[in-house]
C-alpha cells in the first residue's frame, strides 16, 4: 500500500489555481538540497488508506479547488505507480473538471508510455538540480525541470510545454 506524508489544502505553489496536494512517500532520486527529504523513505509517513482518500476527495469536491497535485517523494517511485494509477483514474471519474498535476524526478522521455499519463494534465519532470535552482521559475525548483502539457505532448508525440 502506498504511503503519504501530508495532504496540503488550499495550496497555490504547486500548480495552477488553488490546489490540494498529496505528498507521497518514496523516492529513489535523493536529489541534493531536496525540499522534502523526509519523504524519500517508502516506509515513512502514513498508509494511504480509505480515510486518507476520503479526506482528499472531500477537498477536491470544493468548487474553488482547481485540482490535485501529486508530489512527494515521487509519485512515480516504482512502489507507488499502481496505486497512483488507480487513484488518478478514480479522480478523473469523480472529478472530471479538476486538473491533475504530477511532479516526478523521472523525465518525460522515460515515462511517457506509462498508462497513467493519459489521465494527467500537467507533468513537472526531472530531478531537482541544486546548481540550477531558480526561485523565479513558476511551479519548478530548477531550470532543468519542465512543466509539460501532457495531453498536447501525447497527441504530438513530443514535449509541449505548459504555458506559464
Amino acid at each position: 500500500m502506498m504511503r503519504y506524508h501530508d495532504i496540503t489544502k488550499d495550496d497555490m505553489l504547486n500548480g495552477d489555481g488553488l490546489r490540494t496536494v498529496l505528498w507521497v512517500s518514496g523516492c529513489s532520486h535523493c536529489c541534493r538540497d531536496c525540499q522534502n527529504p523526509v519523504t524519500w523513505d517508502p516506509n515513512g509517513g502514513l498508509p494511504f488508506d480509505e480515510k486518507a482518500k476520503q479526506e482528499l476527495f472531500e477537498e477536491l469536491s470544493k468548487d474553488y479547488i482547481s485540482g490535485i497535485t501529486l508530489s512527494g517523494g515521487d509519485p512515480l517511485y516504482y512502489g507507488n505507480r499502481s496505486d497512483i494509477l488507480k487513484l488518478i483514474k478514480e479522480i478523473r471519474e469523480l472529478f472530471p473538471t479538476k486538473t491533475i498535476w504530477l511532479y516526478t524526478g523521472f523525465v518525460w522521455e522515460t515515462i511517457s508510455e506509462l498508462e497513467l499519463m493519459k489521465y494527467l494534465d500537467v507533468l513537472v519532470d526531472g530531478e531537482f538540480i541544486a546548481e540550477q535552482k531558480d526561485t523565479q521559475l513558476y511551479w519548478r525548483g530548477s531550470a532543468n525541470q519542465r512543466v509539460i502539457d501532457v495531453p498536447q505532448s501525447l497527441e504530438q508525440g513530443s514535449v509541449v510545454l505548459h504555458c506559464e
